[in-house]
């Protein structure tokens, strides 16, 4: 069961006074789930923190489809997931598929009010959506507004990079004080950067993979074929191959795959359960 004030569990004994009723006042959304479905897995965060975003503005109601047959069949759901938006009493709105985020913030505003949102937090929600234009209109302007915050500069240049203006982005981080350098963000501002510059070198990804496919080994192809992955946010496969290449050729290029892991763990930060679990595999290796 949630912790969370927003977030409750739905059951066919409450369900009239949880719900129902209570979506007079407060819009509830309904989320009908089980263990075994993969949409369910992938939806259930996003739910979730929309949930803790709009602070009050909808209820979500969590239905586990296994426990809860009887209100499941009588809700009419015939697939997982299938989420409900009821309102003064009555389904006003819903879907049926692990929807983007985007899109089912879509669908909330049109039943519910959107919570207040900090310009510097609706730039990055912006940016996760895609809308790289959206999100550098409103870091600009908190730049113009206020030149020194740092955390703005340093998205600002991260999204400059982002969109393949590299010499800005170094500029930015040529620019930072010194002990501003060392600091979480610049740190992956940096490894980012890095990364996009080697990327303008790198060999097409279909030759590489049917070179590995002909050499496991090849450690040119593993080193190259980590940094697509990187590029393409896809760290764990990077991550993966850039272990195999310190297996297979640990000194190649002076030992350019284990500083490229050191660089990746630090693009993501220490938080971040793949960095957990590769800096561990990093270490049984070394010792």
């Amino acid at each position: 069961m949630s912790s969370s004030p927003y977030i409750f569990d739905a059951t066919l004994e409450n369900f009239q006074d949880s719900v129902m009723q209570a979506s007079m006042e407060t819009p509830i959304l309904v989320d009908v789930w089980a263990d075994w479905c993969g949409p369910c897995k992938q939806l259930t965060p996003t739910l979730e923190k929309l949930a803790e975003e709009y602070k009050g503005g909808f209820l979500l109601a969590k239905v586990n489809a296994e426990q809860q047959q009887e209100l499941t069949g009588s809700l009419g759901v015939k697939s997982l997931p299938t989420v409900i938006l009821v309102k003064n009493g009555q389904a006003v709105d819903g879907f049926n598929a692990a929807l983007p985020e985007g899109e089912i913030r879509t669908m909330l505003d049109k039943h519910v009010e959107a919570p207040e949102e900090a310009p510097h937090d609706k730039a990055h929600r912006l940016w996760e959506e895609g809308d790289a234009e959206g999100a550098m209109a409103i870091l600009s302007e908190l730049n113009q507004k206020d030149p020194n915050d740092l955390k703005v500069l340093i998205d600002l240049a991260q999204l400059k990079a982002e969109l393949g203006d590299l010499k800005t982005a170094e500029d930015v981080l040529a620019s930072l004080p010194p002990e501003e350098k060392m600091q979480t963000q610049a740190k992956q501002l940096a490894a980012r950067i890095k990364f996009l510059r080697q990327a303008e070198e790198l060999t097409p990804l279909a030759e590489l993979e049917a070179r590995l496919e002909a050499d496991p080994k090849d450690a040119e192809a593993l080193h190259e074929l980590a940094l697509h992955h990187v590029l393409q946010e896809n760290n764990a496969e990077a991550m993966a191959l850039l272990i195999r290449l310190i297996q297979a050729d640990p000194g190649y290029k002076d030992g350019v795959a284990k500083t490229t892991l050191i660089e990746l763990f630090d693009k993501l930060g220490n938080t971040n359960p793949d960095v957990r679990a590769y800096r561990r595999k990093l270490y049984t290796l070394m010792h």
